[in-house]
């Protein structure tokens, strides 16, 4: 278990201003809204889990002046980004010892939305919770009024930077890495969901949240707003509304109470985000359809998947693009219904994407090698004698021939993609209606 260190003047002045601070910080622990049959120290994960016990990888405590050495004393070149927690730094620090790393190191700024227990609940959240779709916390640091974390640094920036052109990302994310980033997502999102204990709700998922690592591999970040799910016979958790507005789910955006489905429908709108290109809220003179899943649905009901797909995915021509946008779009809106009892489970998510990513891999690999052997088989008919020809076309009708079996793979795909839609349908037989919030 992790243990801050003390928390100085600032401590001091937070406590004289809310009492309640004072048992926060005695014990160092956040108290997120939970059953009260839960402690801090509960959070374990299964035998079977993903949490890493690698003594060299458990979090540690840094001093201000180390971390300040190692992204420059801070200077704005060193500077990549900045969200609701304050800005993030790049720098360089050895982690364990003798081993240098890269890193990522966001300061909390003592001005914005968040503070001491977003930041606690940072630490203790991802000290606890380890998994290859987690990001990595290397430390923090509570030195005096600062407050730092300590992160494995991510060579290819968020999901956000990609899709919407922010910093210096310019590489066109294409289809197939955009459902495999999904993918990813939904598995980090499923260890939280379904394998610790006890199980954790995001609350803020969203692209600027999915980072990305080598080989675009995806890793949820920001636990500053995660809270422990309902126990026992409790269906909700009750707590004060945050995360980010267009992201939202509906029912928790009115009444205040937090579940898991509450993640699943942010899910959604991030699956929407990355097959339109387009940012979850629009301009204003857009009206009602200024909001990404009003402006979807329509089209998404006429099935005018070109429309909606981004442009940069260029999926006219490719009639297996086009359907695997069809059933990403499907299971998008199924997670985005408006009766949260309805939208799937993270699994069933998991399972969705899953077949979706073979689905277009196998498709790739198929137009891919049809490609080379036809261009292949042109070059060497054009040297070669009447003979010679006769025998290549008849070796490339053989080889026509056992495409069949890759077919019969393909039929058995569809069948599995479609029972597992069925299964999704029948938890609710009603359209998802249009999201009337401003």
């Amino acid at each position: 278990m992790v243990c801050c260190s003390c928390f100085g003047s600032r401590r001091k002045r937070d406590v004289a201003k809310n009492p309640k601070l004072k048992d926060i910080n005695s014990d160092h622990k956040p108290r997120p809204d939970r059953p009260s049959s839960y402690s801090a120290n509960t959070v374990r994960s299964s035998p079977h889990s993903e949490i890493q016990q690698d003594p060299s990888k458990q979090t540690q405590s840094f001093t201000y002046r180390e971390l300040a050495t190692a992204t420059n004393n801070f200077r704005i070149e060193s500077m990549i980004g900045r969200g609701g927690f304050g800005s993030v730094y790049k720098g360089k620090l050895e982690y364990p010892p003798g081993q240098l790393k890269n890193v990522a190191v966001k300061m909390l700024d003592p001005t914005g939305r968040q503070g001491d227990k977003e930041f606690l609940v940072e630490v203790l959240m991802l000290s606890l919770l380890r998994h290859e779709h987690l990001v990595t916390l290397f430390g923090y640091c509570a030195e005096g009024d600062q407050r730092l974390l300590v992160y494995e640094y991510m060579p290819f920036g968020s999901v956000e930077d990609h899709l919407h052109g922010f910093g210096s990302v310019e590489e066109v994310l294409d289809l197939s890495t955009r459902m495999q980033i999904a993918l990813g997502s939904a598995k980090g999102l499923a260890y939280l969901h379904n394998v610790a204990q006890p199980p954790v709700i995001y609350r803020d998922l969203k692209t600027a949240n999915i980072l990305l690592d080598h080989g675009y591999k995806a890793r949820l970040s920001d636990f500053g707003l995660a809270k422990f799910g309902p126990s026992g016979d409790m269906s909700h958790v009750s707590t004060r509304v945050m995360g980010t507005h267009g992201y939202c789910a509906p029912e928790y955006a009115s009444t205040g109470k937090l579940t898991m489905k509450s993640d699943i429908y942010s899910f959604g709108v991030v699956m929407l985000e990355l097959i339109t290109g387009r940012k979850p809220i629009g301009d204003s003179c857009m009206g009602s359809k200024r909001m990404l899943v009003n402006w979807a649905l329509p089209l998404f009901r006429e099935q005018e998947i070109r429309k909606i797909a981004d442009p940069m995915l260029s999926i006219q021509g490719h009639r297996y693009m086009e359907e695997a946008v069809g059933r990403a779009l499907e299971l998008a809106y199924m997670c985005l219904r408006e009766d949260a009892n309805a939208r799937p489970t993270v699994k069933e998510v998991v399972e969705a994407l899953d077949s979706i990513v073979k689905f277009i891999a196998r498709k790739k690999k198929k137009e891919s090698i049809g490609y080379g052997r036809g261009v292949e088989l042109e070059k060497r008919v054009a040297v070669s004698s009447p003979k010679e020809t006769t025998r290549m076309l008849s070796v490339n009708e053989i080889e026509v021939e056992e495409g069949d079996l890759a077919r019969e793979r393909a039929v058995a795909d569809a069948k599995i993609w479609a029972e597992t839609m069925r299964s999704l349908r029948r938890q609710s037989n009603e359209p998802p209606k249009q999201n009337t919030t401003p």
